[in-house]
């Protein structure tokens, strides 16, 4: 990673030199506008409406235009601010964690301690931590001063810059100030969904679908052109969940039985796969009837169990052969077992 930014951060007498990195990344496929009946490549060009003439980046300034006249501010105007030449980043409170309102962070930088030692680093961060509370921070970054909150993740301080308190919406709906009653079936029905899903966070176990299924067209279409059968790529889509439903009651109901289908058609599989695995031993159980066999299967145990440990399903078929297979099982399993141990 490069640094963006160098500086200190502040709090009382003590300083911390840090250099700031960005802790996010995009991971969509880059994709870029062509013209339809060629294919080529949309280019946006920065041009003056005075001469007419191409721009370069480095030649363009902004301005701010109040109706009258328009200002110019150059990039030796920003700098000469005193918030841009400010190098801080000052800790201005300690807050309880719980009291930061998701709804103002934005973006994400890691800090890095920028000294010889970072035993004022560590100590910041151990204060952090043991107190549990948050860092309200001020600094000036990309030609703004930015309310930032300040943390620990994973051993390392991270910043994350806030929206400013007129930066946030009112909610202001009208549809929820209607004087609605929430039936207890309803209630308890949705209730029960949510315990079906009650889970711990897991971030990958969460995977972007549309990016991968992107990813999937745009490899089908470089081997398979524009012969492309979108179809056969994604299989037919679903349309039956597509429908609204008026009765909430209903919808909670539908969802409750369907959780509850997919449960047991989980749990079925796995009884059914421990019946298959539970059949083989129960099903040669009644051939050990046969002492002849019970007493073959004895002396060669362990050969069997090394050259045909699946010897199951001919044991399935004949069913005097079953006492063999049958009797053997459970001198077979230790024998495999000290197989692996070894």
């Amino acid at each position: 990673m490069r640094a963006i930014w160098k500086g200190s951060i502040t709090f009382g007498l003590v300083n911390v030199p840090v250099k700031l990195y960005s802790a996010t990344e995009e991971h969509d496929l880059q994709l870029h506008q062509v013209h339809d009946a060629d294919g080529g490549r949309i280019r946006y060009e920065r041009k003056c409406e005075v001469c007419g003439k191409k721009v370069a980046y480095e030649h363009i300034d902004k301005a701010y235009d109040d109706g009258e006249q328009t200002v110019v501010l150059t990039d030796d105007d920003f700098a000469a601010l005193p918030a841009e030449r400010s190098r801080e980043i000052e800790v201005l409170e300690f807050v309880p964690n719980e009291q930061i309102d998701p709804i103002l962070l934005d973006r994400s930088y890691y800090l890095e301690p920028d000294s010889k030692s970072p035993k004022a680093y560590v100590l910041l961060r151990q204060v952090l931590e043991d107190t549990e509370r948050t860092a309200i921070v001020r600094m000036a970054l990309r030609q703004r001063t930015r309310l930032a909150t300040m943390r620990v993740r994973d051993d390392v301080l991270l910043v994350q810059t806030m929206r400013w308190a007129d930066e946030v919406r009112a909610a202001e709906f009208a549809s929820l100030d209607a004087d609605v009653t929430v039936g207890k079936r309803e209630l308890d029905l949705a209730k029960s969904i949510v315990r079906e899903l009650e889970a711990d966070f897991d971030l990958d176990s969460h995977v972007d679908e549309y990016q991968e299924q992107l990813r999937t067209l745009v490899e089908a279409k470089l081997e398979q052109g524009d012969a492309l059968d979108t179809a056969a790529t994604f299989g037919e889509t679903d349309d039956e969940e597509g429908g609204e439903v008026i009765d909430l009651l209903e919808a909670l109901q539908r969802s409750v039985e369907k959780k509850k289908a997919v449960s047991d058609a989980s749990g079925g599989a796995a009884s059914s796969s421990e019946a298959d695995a539970g059949s083989g031993s129960s099903a040669r159980k009644p051939a050990a009837k046969a002492p002849a066999k019970r007493a073959a299967a004895k002396s060669g145990s362990s050969s069997a169990a090394t050259k045909k440990p699946a010897a199951k399903a001919p044991a399935a078929k004949k069913p005097a052969a079953k006492a063999s297979a049958a009797k053997t099982a459970a001198a077979k399993k230790p024998a495999a077992s000290k197989r692996k141990s070894a």
